[in-house]
């Protein structure tokens, strides 16, 4: 059953018509719905293209957090073939936030990491909704080790409000376990790409999304804090997230500009959600991109790329 956002009302009310329609006429085989549906269809379609041709920031955020967005476990199962995921930073405990293994994607091996939000709300308190502790970044730690070892290009996918910020974690060295992962995915001499594929929260995102190429879903978002934590910090005041998400600057075009990220990938109209199957053609598109503009390359010179990336954020303002 598709879900609605506060701002899709009026495409929510014309399909809901369309759905009433449909199940008029299982009940009534001689009642002819086919004319009256297209129509209904038809308005929907330009509804729902002429509130996504101005989504504020703020819509965009929803989008991104939309619980039937595709997920790290969506993406797995139609790109990567042979998938190992691997438990436990071998320290203290495995942590279900962030998922990592390897696998293959189009024959090549790859690594694959990335944060889980879950679909029911089973999952979601299994992987505590995408929010990773310690260990989440000390399995991310182990996995790009391995993969620098033998040779294997990384692909990170982010999904994440931020780190979780419990006693425990903090106890056990968040910050610390989040800092070295993000050194790790900068000094990494295999390339790396990191994809934003829904919300992509502080430090949480950052100890992964530290790639060769940093790229983002068109309606994904990317920020140093979440919409919320900002007006909280800023204004003292929650319920003014709406104005800093518009004032944080956290949309895939925002930060194109800023070439804080690489490039933007697509979604088809109605976000990632409703065709889902468009968005994982054009991700499999735009890895398989990465991988063959990195193909051959030493050590050195990816290590030297993704310096002079980073360096060079902010530098055309």
């Amino acid at each position: 059953m598709q879900s609605y956002l506060d701002f899709e009302k009026p495409v929510a009310d014309l399909e809901g018509k369309i759905a009433e329609l449909k199940s008029m006429a299982a009940a009534d085989q001689a009642v002819s719905i086919d004319e009256e549906v297209a129509r209904l269809s038809s308005r929907a379609d330009e509804a729902l293209v002429e509130i996504y041709k101005k989504l504020t920031p703020w819509q965009k955020t929803q989008v991104a957090r939309h619980p039937q967005r595709p997920h790290f476990s969506d993406y797995i199962k139609t790109l990567i073939t042979e998938w190992q995921p691997m438990a436990g930073d071998r320290k203290f405990a495995e942590d279900s936030a962030i998922q990592a293994g390897f696998g293959r994607f189009n024959g090549q091996p790859v690594a694959v990491i990335g944060q889980e939000k879950g679909n029911s709300t089973e999952t979601r308190l299994k992987h505590n909704f995408g929010m990773a502790r310690p260990e989440g970044y000390r399995k991310a730690v182990r996995i790009m080790e391995m993969a620098d070892r033998f040779n294997i290009p990384v692909i990170s996918l982010v999904d994440t409000a931020g780190a979780y910020p419990g006693i425990g974690a903090e106890e056990r060295g968040q910050a610390e376990a989040i800092a070295r992962s993000t050194e790790k995915s900068l000094e990494l001499g295999v390339p790396n790409i990191a994809i934003v594929i829904g919300e992509g929260g502080s430090g949480g995102a950052i100890a992964i999304a530290t790639a060769s190429r940093v790229l983002m879903l068109e309606h994904a978002i990317y920020s140093v804090i979440s919409p919320e934590g900002g007006a909280t910090i800023l204004w003292r005041d929650a319920a003014r997230a709406q104005d800093a998400a518009t004032n944080m600057k956290i949309t895939s075009a925002d930060l194109l500009g800023f070439g804080v990220i690489d490039g933007v990938i697509p979604e088809p109209t109605g976000g990632a959600h409703r065709h889902p199957e468009t968005v994982m053609a054009s991700t499999r598109d735009a890895i398989a991109k990465f991988l063959a503009d990195f193909a051959g390359k030493s050590r050195l010179e990816v290590r030297e790329l993704r310096r002079e990336k980073f360096m060079a954020i902010g530098t055309a303002l």
